[in-house]
Order: C-alpha cells, then sequence, then structure tokens
C-alpha cells in the first residue's frame, strides 16, 4: 500500500504542477482498484487500494484546496460521489442511490462512505481528471481536455491517463487570443 500511495501522491503532484489545482478547481477520479492489483477491471474490487488511494488524496487536497470527485463504474451511469459542499458549490443535482462494490466499484463505494456529508450527483464538468485503470472519465470533463503524461504512468498494475482542460478557442484566421502589448 505504501507503493500505491507513494505513486498516487507523485501523480498528483505532477497533475499540480502542470495545472495548479486550487479551491475553484474540481478534479475527477475514476479508479479501478482491480486494476491497480494487476487484476481485470471489476474482478477484484479493494476497501485496502482505495483506501490508500482515498487518504493520499484527500490529504494532498487539504494542502491545496480543490475539490474532489470519484466516479462510479457504468452499474451507476459513472455518476459520482462529492461532498455536500461541492455539490452545492458547483450546483450539481444530487441522485438517489448508494455505490457498493458490485454496483459503484471499490473506490466510489469507499469514497461514499468515508468523505465527510457525501452524495452522489449524476454528472459534473471537471477542470482535470485523472484515470487509474482505463474507466473512462472523459464524459465528465470540460470540452476541451489536454493529455498530461505522467513521468511514471502507472499505479500499482494500473495504467494512468491524466488531463487538464483549457477554454475553447473560438474564431478564425482573424482571431486574437491575447492582448497585445
Amino acid at each position: 500500500m505504501e507503493q500505491i500511495r507513494r505513486e498516487t501522491l507523485a501523480v498528483l503532484s505532477e497533475l499540480h504542477a502542470a495545472f495548479p489545482l486550487d479551491e475553484k478547481k474540481l478534479l475527477v477520479l475514476g479508479v479501478s482498484t482491480s486494476e491497480v492489483l494487476g487484476e481485470r477491471i471489476g474482478s477484484y474490487g479493494s476497501d485496502h487500494v482505495a483506501e490508500a488511494l482515498f487518504n493520499t488524496v484527500l490529504d494532498f487536497r487539504r494542502q491545496h484546496g480543490f475539490m474532489v470527485a470519484f466516479q462510479c463504474c457504468e452499474h451507476l451511469n459513472r455518476s459520482l460521489v462529492v461532498s455536500k459542499e461541492t455539490a452545492e458549490f458547483f450546483r450539481l443535482t444530487e441522485v438517489a442511490a448508494v455505490p457498493i462494490r458490485h454496483a459503484g466499484g471499490a473506490m466510489a463505494s469507499y469514497a461514499y462512505r468515508h468523505l465527510d456529508g457525501s452524495v452522489l450527483v449524476e454528472s459534473i464538468v471537471a477542470d482535470a481528471g485523472i484515470d487509474i485503470g482505463s474507466t473512462l472519465i472523459g464524459m465528465h470533463l470540460k470540452p476541451v481536455a489536454v493529455p498530461i503524461r505522467p513521468q511514471n504512468p502507472s499505479i500499482g498494475q494500473a495504467h494512468v491517463t491524466m488531463a487538464m482542460t483549457r477554454p475553447k478557442l473560438i474564431g478564425g484566421s482573424r482571431a486574437v487570443y491575447v492582448l497585445p502589448e
């Protein structure tokens, strides 16, 4: 578990260096604890892995102030576990379900039980994301996602993909994106 904590902290630090996370930013995490353990996604959920990831993310969150959402699996339509505070800040619509290991996933289930004032919401529009084990978080990111390649692209045995977002560039050949000095 210590290796999982170290690798998670390294990934969070790289994301934060590329895209500073602050109190107005929302980070979405999709996690297959099965994949972290080298098993097929959805086959071997682990509360121990979920606990290590959850505590590392929340410790990092306390240092930087961003808000976090934990994505459920497809059995709950990839809904998300957030704090009541996050739901209110981003005006998210709460849905009625409780994630469990076999319908939501071990990570979302752990987060729901341990996040202060947890609620389930149907969707978000996050500023950044970390996908651990190819859980498909893209539907919860702002429209223009920019990949970030981590130096070590895995946590445990799971492949890690990260993304930050940026505003859409609109206009044509005459558009200006930075005011001239």
